[in-house]
C-alpha cells in the first residue's frame, strides 16, 4: 500500500491534539509506524541527485515532503496549524484563533501549553527576553511595570503608553577613553534606546492589535520591537512583515524553552531621534521609566554602567 503522506500527518496530529511537533519528529513517527510503506517508497525512488539509499536520506525526504505539502494540507484540514520560526511546528486544534489567544492570556493554561510544557504567563517571558537581549545584542534592559504608574490621566488615559521592557545600547563600549571624553564634551550620541512589547501568542485574530500596541508604546525610542513566544501561521508572519514595512516595528520570536534559538525575524527600522516629549510623559507617569531615564543620565555623566541596576540574567563577559 502506498503511503499517503498528508493523511498520515493528519492522523498523527489528531492522535496528539494540541501538542506541537516538528516535521522531523512527525517523519520519525511515520517511519516507525509504517516501515514497510516507507521502504516501498524508498525502492520506488528514481532520484539520482539525492538518492534515497539510506534511512537518513529517506527521513530527510519525508521531512521535505511534509513541508512542501503543508499549504494544501492546511487548506483541506484547517484544524492543522503551524507555528512560524525555526523550526516550524505542526499541531492539531479545534480551537479558533481568538480562543487560542484567550487561553494564552488567561491564568489557566490551554491544552496546548499543558501538553508542551510551555511558558504560561507573559510575565515569565521578561527575564528570558532580557537574557536574549544581553547575550545577542549586548542591550541593558529594564522591566516597565504599568502597575507602578500613577494614571493621572484617568481610566484608559495611559492605554498602550508603556512598553513591557526598555533597553539601552552602549555605543561607546569599544571606544578609546579619549574618544569617550571627546564625545562627552561635544554632547554627541553614545546610546540607542529600545522598546519591547511582549506577548505569549500572535495569530491572525490579534496580529494587528498587538502590532499597533507596539507602535503606540515605542514611538519615543530609536528601535521598537514586538516580541512573542509563538507566532501561528505563515499568513500572520506575512501580515507582520507588511505592517513592519509601513511602520518600522521589528519582531522577535522568543524561544522560551531554548532562549539561544530565539531570533530577530523582522529587524526594526531605526528612528534617528528620541521623542523626548513622549519620553517625558512616560517619566512623569511611571516610576520604572523614571529610573530608566536616571540610569541613562548617569551613564552620560560618568561613562559607567552598573549591571546590577539592570534586569539581565546572563553574566557579563
Amino acid at each position: 500500500m502506498a503511503l499517503n503522506l498528508a493523511n498520515t500527518v493528519v492522523e498523527f496530529l489528531q492522535q496528539n491534539p494540541e501538542q506541537k511537533f516538528t516535521a522531523r519528529e512527525i517523519a520519525n513517527w511515520i517511519f516507525e509506524t509504517y516501515p514497510d510503506e516507507c521502504r516501498q517508497k524508498q525502492k520506488r525512488s528514481t532520484a539520482t541527485v539525492n538518492p534515497l539509499d539510506n534511512e537518513t536520506a529517506l527521513l530527510q525526504q519525508i521531512v521535505a515532503e511534509i513541508g512542501s505539502q503543508r499549504p494544501r494540507l492546511q487548506k483541506r484540514h484547517p484544524e492543522v496549524k503551524t507555528t512560524e520560526g525555526r523550526p516550524r511546528k505542526y499541531y492539531f486544534t479545534e480551537s479558533t484563533d481568538s480562543a487560542e489567544i484567550d487561553h494564552a492570556e488567561s491564568h489557566e493554561p490551554s491544552p496546548a501549553t499543558k501538553a508542551n510544557g510551555a511558558v504560561v504567563k507573559e510575565h515569565d517571558l521578561y527575564p528570558i527576553l532580557s537574557e536574549f537581549l544581553w547575550s545577542e545584542l549586548e542591550l541593558y534592559s529594564k522591566r516597565i511595570d504599568e502597575k507602578r504608574s500613577r494614571n493621572s490621566k484617568g481610566a484608559g488615559g495611559n492605554k498602550w503608553l508603556y512598553p513591557d521592557l526598555v533597553g539601552m545600547e552602549d555605543l561607546s563600549s569599544d571606544w578609546h577613553r579619549e574618544i569617550k571624553d571627546c564625545v562627552q564634551q561635544y554632547a554627541d550620541k553614545k546610546t540607542k534606546l529600545w522598546s519591547f512589547e511582549v506577548k505569549i501568542l500572535i495569530n491572525r485574530s490579534n496580529v494587528r492589535e498587538v502590532f499597533f500596541q507596539a507602535v503606540s508604546n515605542s514611538s519615543w525610542a530609536n528601535f521598537g520591537y514586538l516580541v512573542a513566544s509563538e507566532i501561528e501561521g505563515a499568513d500572520t508572519l506575512k501580515e507582520l512583515r507588511m505592517l513592519s514595512s509601513l511602520h518600522g516595528i521589528g519582531f522577535i520570536r522568543l524561544d522560551a524553552e531554548n532562549p539561544s534559538e530565539s531570533q530577530i525575524m523582522i529587524p526594526a527600522k531605526e528612528r534617528t531621534e528620541i521623542d523626548w516629549d513622549t519620553a517625558n510623559r512616560l517619566t512623569e507617569e511611571n516610576k520604572d521609566f523614571l529610573q530608566y531615564i536616571k540610569l541613562i543620565r548617569q551613564f552620560y555623566q560618568t561613562g559607567e554602567i552598573r549591571q546590577s541596576d539592570w534586569d539581565m540574567n546572563a553574566e557579563q563577559d
